[in-house]
């Protein structure tokens, strides 16, 4: 951890490096170091440069500088790092837009960045249609890839320019203080914010990375999450691109291809999300699933009901487990492999490292404050909500596009007047050895018969049971019922012997805490970064007149769960049935 800090810790807000530095110094260095692998083509650093080289070029030549944004939207591939290098080199600041949005979400993201420029992969020329009639002002359409009609021929425009070093004084006056992307949130409970990301912070995720996995020039990292995303696009490049190492992009994650990918161009590395390793477990056993290089993989939501099968399997030598959001101050690494853990803090990094949790209010979604009006931090395994101290040295919180949105997640008066506190969002559980372990997001922890339900630690109970793929909880309004009870969307491999499930539900759960409601669907929606969206199916609810999906309901008198009828919504509606 000590190493950790000291390595990230050496670039500061007035430093005149930036992310563009990286690559044109591992270019100067390494010029034949292969940098990309994607398909059937590689990409050395110099080739990289070069290609950056003439967007910051073509940029130029558009009269924009630092302080402009330009708008990316572009699905996975090498003309995705070029593009963001080749803009952040004149300091522009990019604003890398989710390839899933469409219509309002994509127009709102788009007007938020301030870009009057967008480049964009001609694959998606399709979802910025659909969001034109939403846009107020209309931006300028720069199209790689294929020939939109309306819209600019970016390739033609960058042919025409040189792929020569830029001047040494390109980026004067411009630090690591400066802005570097807008990396949006998911917007799954409302349209999407834009976080400032300075080359501070961007410079401080990738080496972070980098280092808790040892990386060298001699990795190669495999990316399958997406580029517009912190998870993909900073901490997975970064792991090896800080040392003259390698990325192997895929344009989309497929289980069927993961271990032949990873045999053919020898990964040593992988960024995981927690979904992403139940895919590959849910999977039919695959000839290279054991006979690969991988000696390391990093990232978060992995779950400890199948953290020890995961690794078992596939034989993943290390696992580390992190905790943290693309635009808060709260980061936390599980580099000891503890299983559950997302990080640690020992007492004696607690005044380096002022992360705290404090007690929360559920049905008030606000921290609990004592008598003195301030926040009442957590006792070893009590549940709260995780927030991080603001100052300038290890805490920086950038915030986002808009002020608004920036002070609602700021948390003030919390142990002392005046201080400021960042807010996760997030409860968290931390034992007396300082290991921290991530219970629920706020808004999806819900109270039922009087307890807090974590969704999470339900669907961990749920996964384990032989034949369930994926487990979704979440909770929903009963008329005449205080709180929310609980429902379960499931994918299971087979069909579903419900008595021996539900008396497995008895053995591991508290009855307060078992789904009232199951739906079995065929697959379970995830966001792009491979979240499951919750706030979709809390909408749609558990009416069988409007949800097609097979429903049941745990019968408080025969305590089995029976099909979910129009009849029998109806008496649960009336208040006929007593839950």
């Amino acid at each position: 951890m000590t190493r950790l800090l000291r390595r990230v810790g050496k670039i500061k807000q007035n430093s005149p490096t930036t992310v563009a530095d990286i690559i044109e110094g591992w270019a100067a260095k390494r010029p034949n170091n292969v940098a990309i692998w994607f398909e059937d083509k590689r990409y050395t650093y110099k080739e990289y440069d070069a290609h950056a080289n003439r967007y910051a070029r073509w940029a130029q030549s558009l009269g924009l500088k630092k302080g402009d944004a330009v708008a990316l939207l572009m699905e996975n591939r090498p003309e995705y790092l070029f593009a963001w290098t080749g803009l952040v080199k004149i300091g522009v600041t990019v604003a890398l837009i989710n390839t899933n949005l469409r219509e309002r979400a994509l127009a709102h993201s788009l007007t938020i960045s301030g870009a009057k420029h967008l480049v964009m992969g001609a694959e998606l020329a399709d979802n910025y249609a659909s969001a034109i009639d939403d846009m107020q002002e209309r931006l300028q359409v720069w199209t790689t890839g294929g020939l939109v009609q309306g819209t600019e021929n970016l390739d033609a425009a960058l042919a025409k320019q040189s792929d020569a070093p830029l001047p040494k004084d390109v980026r004067k006056g411009l630090t690591a203080g400066d802005k570097c992307f807008y990396i949006y949130t998911s917007g799954t409970t409302g349209l999407p914010k834009a976080a400032n990301m300075s080359h501070l912070r961007i410079q401080t995720m990738m080496h972070s990375f980098a280092s808790a996995m040892k990386s060298t020039e001699r990795d190669r990292m495999y990316v399958v999450l997406p580029l517009y995303h912190s998870a993909g696009g900073v901490c997975a490049i970064g792991s090896t691109l800080t040392v003259g190492g390698s990325v192997i992009i895929r344009r989309k994650f497929s289980a069927t291809q993961f271990w032949d990918d990873c045999r053919k161009y020898g990964a040593t590395q992988f960024e995981y999300i927690g979904e992403l390793c139940r895919y590959l477990l849910n999977a039919p056993p695959h000839p290279l699933e054991r006979k690969h290089k991988l000696r390391v993989v990093m990232g978060n939501g992995l779950r400890p009901e199948i953290w020890p099968a995961f690794k078992a399997r596939f034989r993943i030598p290390r696992i580390i487990e992190f905790y943290g959001a693309t635009e808060g101050n709260v980061a936390l690494v599980n580099l000891d492999g503890v299983v559950g853990a997302v990080g640690r803090i020992p007492n004696y990094m607690r005044n380096t490292l002022k992360t705290r949790l404090v007690l929360f209010d559920i049905d008030k979604e606000q921290p609990v404050r004592g008598p003195d009006g301030f926040c009442i931090e957590c006792k070893p395994d009590e549940v709260g909500e995780a927030i991080g101290m603001i100052d300038e040295e290890r805490g920086r919180f950038e915030g986002y596009s808009k002020g608004t949105d920036t002070e609602k997640k700021i948390l003030r008066d919390v142990f002392a007047k005046g201080d400021a506190w960042f807010r996760t969002g997030d409860l968290l559980r931390r034992d007396a050895l300082g290991y921290y372990f991530f219970v629920d997001r706020i808004g999806d922890t819900f109270r039922w018969k009087g307890e807090n339900v974590a969704t999470s630690e339900v669907a961990e109970a749920i996964s384990v049971y032989p034949g369930i793929k994926e487990a979704n909880v979440y909770g929903v309004k009963v008329p005449g019922t205080d709180g929310r009870a609980g429902m379960a969307s499931l994918v299971t491999a087979e069909r579903l012997d419900l008595a021996k499930f539900k008396a497995h539900l008895d053995k591991n759960l508290p009855a307060y805490a078992r789904p009232i409601f199951l739906r079995m669907q065929g697959e379970i929606e995830v966001t792009g970064t491979f979240k499951h969206r919750k706030v979709e199916l809390v909408k749609e609810g558990y009416d069988p007149r409007a949800v097609k999906d097979p429903l049941y309901f745990l019968d408080p008198i025969t305590s089995n769960y029976v099909p979910l009828t129009p009849e029998l919504y109806d008496r649960i509606l009336a208040g006929e049935i007593r839950l």
